[in-house]
């Protein structure tokens, strides 16, 4: 009988075991990259139309849009990270997502990213494809790769159309010939996934121009690739600038 009971007891404990086995499954997840001004969608179909104002009440319009991300990563509950080694540069011209390599397990995470190029992978040259569509820096310094670029025209104090070419790369200090990294690990939350998802991430333009450095683009607004505070505002700005949306599972 104690035989009978074991053997029962043992075979019950393996089906469980198989059960929950079963119960986890791999999933997909992509992201696509969505853009606002203060919850305004923005398109390419809004290119030279003067829709927008920022804080310092500079009328603008957006004519080109593009930026890098990288090192995705999806962190879970106990810590542990899986991070993707890849990087995504994203348009405005045209609907984006970025499928992530690697299948993950169904569960709660959190994701992260990289706006732009940390050091270690901000290496001069070193991505044809990036090359390309001419994204590097052409300068020796800081040398590397753009990390943004928002263009467009805003109305002077006379109502003057003036160009803008809102550029972010590393930051070079010409006074003491240094270099500071102005990439920034964003950390967009916790999403719980139990299917193959798409994540929205949005990014809200307008915030560029706010926090902490209200921008004034009669001040500042052309020129800004080789001004070291302007590359360290524009990052402090940056770090406000992403959300998660709507995820679809």
């Amino acid at each position: 009988m104690n035989k009978i009971i074991i053997t029962f007891l043992s075979f019950f404990m393996l089906c469980c075991s198989s059960d929950n086995d079963e119960a986890i499954k791999q999933i997909s997840l992509r992201l696509h990259f969505t853009h606002n001004w203060d919850d305004t969608p923005v398109s390419s179909d809004d290119f030279g139309k003067f829709n927008y104002e920022n804080q310092k009440g500079n009328k603008i319009s957006i004519e080109h849009l593009k930026y890098l991300i990288s090192r995705v990563n999806i962190i879970k509950n106990n810590n542990d990270t899986i991070k993707f080694q890849g990087y995504k540069l994203i348009t405005l011209d045209e609907e984006v997502f970025y499928e992530l390599p690697e299948t993950i397990s169904e569960g709660s995470y959190k994701l992260s990213f990289t706006f732009g190029f940390n050091d270690d992978d901000n290496i001069s040259g070193a991505y044809p494809d990036l090359n390309a569509v001419n994204w590097n820096v052409e300068s020796d310094k800081p040398g590397g790769y753009h990390f943004l670029q928002l263009e467009g025209k805003y109305k002077d104090s006379l109502g003057m159309e003036k160009p803008y070419l809102f550029h972010a790369i590393k930051a070079y200090n010409a006074v003491n010939d240094s270099i500071k990294d102005t990439s920034f690990k964003l950390d967009l939350g916790t999403i719980s996934l139990k299917n193959n998802a798409t994540i929205e991430v949005k990014m809200n333009l307008a915030e560029w121009f706010k926090n902490p450095h209200p921008w004034d683009l009669n001040e500042r607004s052309t020129d800004l690739m080789m001004n070291f505070d302007a590359q360290l505002e524009m990052s402090d700005n940056g770090k406000d600038v992403f959300r998660i949306g709507e995820i679809t599972q």
